[in-house]
């Protein structure tokens, strides 16, 4: 199954997408056309997903035999992120390649010459994102003032479905609720100055619609393997950037492990994969204009398409 979230008739609803179709179920409509009594599983995607079983049988009932006047085109709604207000949004640093090719190209020297510290090796290390400053699918992402270096990220995420603490990575798996992809817009300058203070991540990451999601969530069932996705970036139709999730160094499993140690995780939290290798400008020298589209596409999940704008 896949879930977004959607407006239309100026409402909020969490929506099955059929999207050979082109059209999205209504799943809250849908439900109350079916019953009298409101189902609150069925309210929003994060309903759904803390509704567990019993919520997505429901959901599947509704798929399997919508009512017409549950039934709208892509044409007729707006793209929200598929969870407007996350839990919570983790990103890690899953792909060590990646930040190869990236310092490389920053200090001007081979890839073989580059070293990372075993740490980062090691763990799955990851900051925690805004996860107000969130925007979905065909959202205009706006430049922030501050900045004149404006790059796109490429990744994936997976949402928990469950949450817990302290578990294992062979029990991981069972946590997961489903895959989205995740465009991690990085203000480039501002963030090499803040990476000089030895302080973290902080205005760089932190801008409105910064955090992008979608275009919906593929239940883990429907996706199959995650690890062994293609992963593709277009800027204005041109292509730019080509990886695979099998060249993941850390596992969502992993990163579940890492991040639950004596730490509670809670349904519908997402976590990042971090960026794919030649995934964003850093990589390749080429960063974002102003008006430029990017989409992101991940097999299996779908594409994510944003516009960057001036404000």
């Amino acid at each position: 199954m896949k879930l977004a979230t959607v407006i239309h008739d100026t409402g909020e609803h969490p929506a099955a997408v059929l999207e050979e179709e082109r059209r999205v179920i209504l799943l809250d409509r849908a439900a109350r056309i079916l019953s009298p009594e409101p189902d609150p599983t069925l309210q929003s995607v994060l309903a759904i997903i803390e509704g567990g079983a019993a919520a997505r049988a429901a959901a599947d009932r509704i798929v399997a035999d919508p009512p017409e006047e549950a039934v709208v085109r892509f044409d007729d709604v707006v793209w929200r992120s598929p969870l407007p207000r996350p839990p919570q949004i983790r990103d890690f640093g899953g792909f060590m390649d990646h930040f190869r090719n990236a310092r490389a190209r920053m200090e001007g020297v081979p890839v073989e010459r580059v070293e990372l510290p075993p740490i980062q090796q090691e763990r799955p290390l990851y900051y925690v994102a805004n996860r107000l400053a969130v925007a979905g699918h065909e959202a205009e992402v706006r430049w922030p003032l501050y900045s004149s270096v404006i790059d796109y990220e490429l990744e994936f995420a997976c949402v928990l479905g469950r949450g817990g603490m302290d578990i294992t990575r062979e029990a991981a798996g069972s946590h997961i609720f489903g895959y989205t992809i995740f465009n991690d817009f990085t203000a480039r300058d501002t963030q090499r100055e803040e990476i000089s203070t030895g302080l973290g991540l902080s205005k760089s990451k932190d801008f409105a619609d910064a955090n992008v999601l979608g275009p919906w969530i593929v239940t883990a069932d429907e996706l199959g393997d995650p690890y062994q996705l293609q992963m593709t970036a277009r800027i204005n139709g041109v292509e730019v950037s080509r990886g695979t999730s099998a060249d993941m160094d850390h596992t969502f499993a992993d990163m579940i492990a890492f991040t639950s140690t004596s730490t509670r995780l809670y349904p519908g939290e997402v976590l990042c994969s971090g960026t794919v290798p030649t995934g964003c400008g850093v990589e390749h020298g080429r960063f974002l204009q102003p008006g430029d589209t990017v989409e992101l596409e991940v097999s299996g999940i779908g594409v994510l398409r944003n516009k960057v704008i001036t404000t």
